[in-house]
């Protein structure tokens, strides 16, 4: 496994667990870049963790997006 599939693997880890607990989910939003600091076990500068949080957020709001446009089918009379 290359670094760039861990990383990835890492992203999708730490996704689930801002869906899934809503303490995580508030210190999310309160310091994005501490959290993934304290998720991933480093202490890297704050520029070289911002792609990481960027490409969680997207992920984060793509997920929320899915979640709406799936409930959005009953209005047409599918499920």
């Amino acid at each position: 496994m290359d670094i760039m599939e861990m990383l990835k693997d890492k992203i999708d880890e730490i996704v689930e667990k801002i869906k899934n607990d809503k303490s995580i989910a508030d210190k999310f939003q309160r310091d994005p870049i501490g959290l993934v600091e304290e998720l991933l076990g480093v202490d890297l500068p704050n520029e070289q963790l911002q792609g990481v949080v960027d490409a969680i957020k997207a992920k984060v709001d793509l997920d929320k997006v899915s979640g709406l446009l799936g409930g959005l089918g009953g209005l047409f009379g599918k499920k």
